[in-house]
């Protein structure tokens, strides 16, 4: 089971229940009819990444998907949060890239960058190789009520 493909979403929730606001982020990032099944950060070797929308197309209410994801939530009024997914991926395509997953309390630092030089590193320490590509996907959320922040890189088999 190696995935074929792969998309990256974010979102945010608020609800005055924190298990609402995790469902309320999971809408807004587009991936909350699916069974989501949490993996470790490993980009699959020739991986395809996705836009959502086609990513969303091959999936099914119901399915169990595999995702990594980086998940915050508080209640903190006036706090800023975060969650952040990096990626690191290689010039050739038949090694694995890396993907790393960030959250907690946002206080200005580009919080993104620190995941993909987080990814990069593992890749650079794995491999002794720089990856041909690094980027991120990050939500950062003002606290309203309980609210949760979800960034994810989805894969689709």
């Amino acid at each position: 089971m190696v995935p074929k493909k792969v998309f990256f979403t974010s979102g945010v929730g608020r609800h005055e229940d924190a298990l609402v606001s995790f469902e309320l982020a999971l809408r807004d990032a587009g991936i909350e009819r699916f069974n989501l099944v949490t993996v470790s950060s490993i980009f699959p070797p020739q991986c395809e990444v996705i836009g959502i929308e086609d990513g969303l197309r091959e999936l099914y209410p119901g399915q169990i998907v595999f995702c990594v994801m980086s998940r915050e939530t508080s209640d903190a009024e006036g706090e800023k949060i975060y969650a952040s997914i990096g990626a690191a991926i290689p010039e050739d395509p038949s090694l694995h890239g890396y993907l790393t997953e960030y959250h907690g309390v946002y206080r200005g630092e580009d919080v993104g960058r620190k995941a993909e030089e987080s990814a990069a590193y593992m890749l650079e320490t794995a491999f002794g190789i720089k990856p041909a590509r690094t980027f991120n996907v990050t939500r950062v959320a003002e606290v309203r009520e309980t609210t949760t922040v979800v960034s994810a890189a989805v894969f689709v088999f």
